[in-house]
């Protein structure tokens, strides 16, 4: 009897000790993927953005992208003239700004409305937010697959639009390469696929899809002209260099 309870009290430590060690896996591999997206000390760079809509057509538009570390980004339209001047603003603690120059001033961004699509695109105001994935969602490691990690991704916020992410990490270099994406209802939303190019020391996302699989509409985002580490300070973003 002390024999078999023995091996039960093992059996339970083990899967016990199993699970921790697996979610710390998780936990590392999420943090190094961060790590890799996040490495420069700051980026600048021009975007071509192309809506594809369910029958093929295509609109292209045009934008400039400048990110600080983790915690600030400016996303600007410079093209075509409909959309110029456009420009969403990411702060740390969640805070967001939105400017539209129809209306020649800025307005914050509240958490209800960031599920909402950004400028007629497929990425919303909470996908264009510029906040590291270890401080918004709780990591799961499921089984991997040839080249790269799986992980379900568990929203930290109540308020996030997302029920549960699932995302493919490069196993060699840690870039994230495919991701979906599944509302309340837990039926899938969107997906994503990522192209890395390395540029010096490193690891850009050249060119992300986003395909909304509800509406049959696709939006790509191609990166070009890619800076790093200018010595971009917290006055380059600011509300009013939102404007600008």
């Amino acid at each position: 009897m002390k024999t078999v309870k023995l091996s039960v009290l093992v059996s339970a430590l083990f899967l016990l000790f199993g699970l921790n060690a697996n979610a710390q896996d998780a936990n590392t591999i999420l943090k190094k993927m961060d790590d890799v997206m996040y490495s420069a000390k700051d980026m600048t760079a021009k975007v071509e953005i192309v809506l594809i809509d369910k029958s093929g057509k295509e609109k292209t538009r045009e934008a400039l992208i400048s990110q600080k570390g983790t915690k600030e980004r400016i996303f600007r339209f410079t093209a075509p003239a409909s959309q110029a001047g456009i420009a969403v603003l990411s702060l740390p603690k969640d805070v967001m700004y939105l400017y539209m120059p129809a209306f020649g001033k800025e307005r914050r961004i509240s958490s209800s409305v960031k599920s909402q699509g950004f400028a007629g695109t497929d990425f919303t105001y909470d996908d264009m937010e510029s906040k590291p994935y270890t401080e918004k969602y709780t990591p799961k490691l499921l089984p991997a697959e040839k080249d790269v990690y799986v992980l379900e991704l568990k929203p930290l916020s109540p308020r996030s639009q997302y029920s549960k992410l699932i995302l493919k990490v490069n196993k060699s270099e840690f870039y994230p390469t495919y991701m979906e994406y599944y509302d309340k209802g837990n039926h899938k939303l969107k997906e994503s696929t990522y192209h890395f190019v390395r540029i010096g020391k490193y690891w850009n996302a050249q060119e992300i899809e986003m395909k909304n699989l509800k509406k049959n509409h696709i939006t790509k985002m191609i990166m070009s002209d890619v800076k790093y580490d200018q010595g971009l300070t917290d006055n380059d973003f600011t509300v009013r260099k939102l404007k600008e």
